[in-house]
């Protein structure tokens, strides 16, 4: 009995014990917090695609939580073994404004991330295009944005103070189609309702609509037309529109214009 008394009277033994418990208390918590919010992700993601925004947040808050536990948990040791925490709090202070300054570009990031996250400026799953290259999001994170090249694959990242040269793809492709001058107008639009529907029975196209006449080049008259589908697969359905157009022009015994340079002698 005297030797617990002694061991308990030991100050040392009392504040490692009482760290101890704190750290114990500390993980309890959290675990219970991610338990609820593992959960309501859960949840969101059964309701289906159009909460991916609340699930990403469901997310960045647990990643928060985790940092506000481990800082607090600190601060409370600090405490139990009589430093002051307060000098260390202004301290940190003015470490923070040097340490700030040195890492700007990864604060820009972060602030970024977080104006992506709340304006909803794209989500993952949207096909965006950055410095010619065109790739589905595949992560939003508070620093950078990571997409996959539609072309070859590759993962890119992206960081997030390089928002404004992001630019969302359209899932419309416009598409020109060359005529002849000596096709008449009814003709041309006769084969080109043949066309539409024709790329209309394509894989992935939603829709396909005849624009009108949009150019009147040098060898041809273009008529526009507007296929709508989903930008990850633009790619294909673009190829399969054009061989759709060439099946159908020939279907319709008209041929496909070329560049023609005429010379006149005297």
């Amino acid at each position: 009995m005297e030797n617990i008394q002694s061991f308990l009277g030991n100050i040392w033994i009392v504040r490692i014990l009482s760290s101890i418990i704190v750290i114990g208390i500390s993980i309890i918590l959290y675990k219970i917090l991610s338990y609820i919010i593992e959960k309501g992700s859960q949840v969101e993601k059964v309701r289906g695609s159009s909460n991916k925004r609340k699930r990403t947040f469901l997310k960045l808050i647990k990643s928060i939580i985790r940092y506000i536990f481990i800082a607090l948990t600190i601060l409370v040791i600090l405490q139990i073994f009589d430093i002051n925490v307060s000098s260390i709090i202004a301290g940190v202070g003015v470490l923070g404004v040097v340490f700030g300054l040195a890492i700007q570009d990864w604060l820009k990031d972060i602030i970024r991330g977080s104006s992506i996250l709340s304006d909803t400026y794209f989500s993952v799953g949207d096909v965006v295009k950055y410095n010619g290259i065109e790739g589905k999001v595949l992560v939003i994170g508070l620093k950078t944005t990571k997409i996959q090249d539609l072309k070859t694959s590759n993962i890119i990242s992206i960081a997030n103070r390089k928002i404004e040269e992001i630019e969302v793809v359209s899932n419309l492709i416009y598409i020109n189609i060359p005529m002849p001058y000596h096709v008449p107008l009814e003709t041309a639009e006769k084969a080109i309702s043949d066309i539409t529907n024709a790329i209309k029975q394509n894989n992935n196209v939603d829709d396909c609509i005849y624009k009108s006449v949009n150019e009147l080049a040098d060898s041809s008259i273009k008529y526009l037309i507007e296929v709508k589908s989903n930008p990850i697969y633009k790619l294909q359905v673009r190829r399969d529109a054009l061989r759709s157009i060439l099946v159908e022009l020939t279907n319709n015994n008209i041929e496909v214009p070329f560049t023609q340079i005429d010379i006149h002698q005297k």
